[in-house]
């Protein structure tokens, strides 16, 4: 049920660390495909060109960094939530990635890695 709650003292709380002490991890999402695996990563604000993709053994590690940007000369801030900072965010897999290729597109904000496992020879 729906109950009124009482008004906050302070608008705007102060944060509970500095942005620049923390490695930022993104959000993600694994699905599996009929031909591997898609991995959907949230990096909305990042230039495609800060963002690095590595496999090593089971595990997909995707990097980089967002950047701040003023939309107005002049201005000065007077509350952030977003973080600044280098990101990083490792994903580990059931299986090994070494021999897989993979393919990444950058859309609306999210990073989709695809990646396409070699199929095995008997």
């Amino acid at each position: 049920m729906w109950q009124k709650r009482s008004p906050r003292k302070c608008l705007f709380l102060p944060a509970a660390g500095s942005f620049h002490d923390v490695i930022w991890q993104p959000a993600a999402d694994i699905y599996r495909t009929h031909s591997g695996w898609l991995a959907k990563f949230d990096l909305a604000g990042i230039n495609p060109q800060e963002i690095e993709v590595t496999i090593e053994g089971r595990q997909l590690t995707v990097q980089g960094v967002r950047r701040d940007w003023l939309i107005e000369e002049g201005c000065h801030y007077h509350a952030m939530e977003i973080a600044y900072t280098p990101f990083e965010r490792r994903l580990e897999f059931p299986v090994s990635l070494d021999r897989a290729s993979i393919r990444t597109d950058y859309q609306a904000g999210m990073l989709l890695v695809r990646i396409q496992l070699e199929e095995e020879r008997p």
